[in-house]
């Protein structure tokens, strides 16, 4: 299991170099109570594989679908969950806090 978010970006930089269409989710802003922290990181392959997490399991799967749609546009977009918005709890942030996430593509 890796452990670091250098081994996270390193995996990456593997990904890439074996020609796997990649994006990079980092974790912008927080508030109240998030389950990871600012800088935390998520990366996905066009084949939705993923490494490492921006919220500990609670928005993952929107975050991947939303990278796989940044892979294949190239705009990167920022995303943002929290109680307050019901797409939120559809996709599993109920901790009470808001998280804001950059999604960007990795060339």
């Amino acid at each position: 299991m890796l452990s670091t978010d250098t081994d996270i970006l390193s995996a990456a930089e593997s990904w890439r170099r074996d020609g796997r269409a990649v994006a990079l989710a980092t974790v912008i802003e927080t508030w109240g109570s998030a389950p990871r922290p600012v800088g935390s990181h998520l990366i996905v392959d066009d084949a939705g594989n993923f490494l490492g997490s921006v919220s500990g399991g609670c928005v993952e799967g929107a975050v991947i679908t939303e990278a796989i749609e940044v892979i294949e546009a190239g705009a990167p977009r920022v995303l943002e969950f929290g109680v307050a918005d019901e797409t939120a709890w559809r996709a599993g942030l109920s901790c009470g806090g808001r998280i804001r996430v950059f999604v960007e593509r990795v060339d």
